[in-house]
């Protein structure tokens, strides 16, 4: 076999995963979208959509997994398409963690369609998961496109998504101050918020990728988080 048909063997092979997480990205991005507008509709047959939906992004993982590593056994790949296919794996594995707290939102859901709404709070995590939905697009283009720049833009914008969840956490906390009954309610939006953030993390995580599949260095550690809360939700 001459070096010409495997590298073209290994590029339909890469073009079959690819497609695979393309699909996966496009389930996420729908199931943050419908996480928050079950919330904010208080549609209870959305968010029982978005939990079921969940088994079919974990399901494209595990797909993505099994053919990126039968690329590898058979492709012997080089070292620039070794990193491409790890580059798939790493990506993946963060839209797998996108998409359970997208189902943990959507879990919180059908607790909070029994209680009263509490202020503007479900417009505000709307928003949230509208720049978090928006992020995964882009950091999605970015790695079918190659462009580091696009990616790197990705990277940056994360601080919004911090700031405003930090505005939402000080909303919440004065909610629960005013009256003891917001406690409940609150602490789920809370979490709610606080898993959106993380998919923010996580989409950033694939940002990074993209700039070290194309630059083949990673981007540098100085943007601090702007998260300033000390709840932390280990969903």
């Amino acid at each position: 076999m001459n070096n010409a048909h495997i590298a073209s063997a290994f590029d339909r092979d890469l073009e079959r995963v690819q497609a695979m997480l393309m699909k996966m990205g496009g389930l996420v991005e729908t199931a943050i979208l419908d996480g928050a507008k079950s919330l904010e509709a208080r549609d209870l047959e959305l968010a029982d959509s978005v939990r079921k939906g969940d088994r079919a992004i974990d399901a494209l993982e595990e797909q993505v997994n099994a053919e990126a590593t039968r690329v590898i056994a058979l492709r012997a790949p080089t070292a620039r398409d070794l990193r491409t296919v790890m580059t798939v794996i790493k990506i993946s594995a963060n839209l797998e963690r996108c998409g359970d707290y997208a189902k943990n939102m959507a879990k919180r859901t059908t607790v909070l369609a029994e209680t009263p709404p509490v202020g503007s709070a479900s417009v505000s995590i709307r928003k949230m998961a509208r720049e978090v939905q928006l992020m995964l697009k882009d950091a999605l283009d970015a790695y079918v496109q190659r462009d580091a720049a696009l990616a790197a833009d990705v990277i940056q914008r994360d601080e919004d998504v911090d700031q405003l969840y930090n505005a939402l956490f000080r909303e919440l906390l004065t909610f629960m101050m005013e009256d003891p009954r917001n406690i409940t309610p609150c602490m789920h939006l809370h979490f709610i918020a606080k898993n959106i953030e993380r998919m923010g993390d996580h989409v950033t995580n694939m940002a990074e990728q993209v700039v070290y599949l194309v630059t083949g260095a990673l981007p540098d550690e100085s943007r601090q988080k702007q998260d300033v809360t000390a709840y932390v939700s280990e969903e």
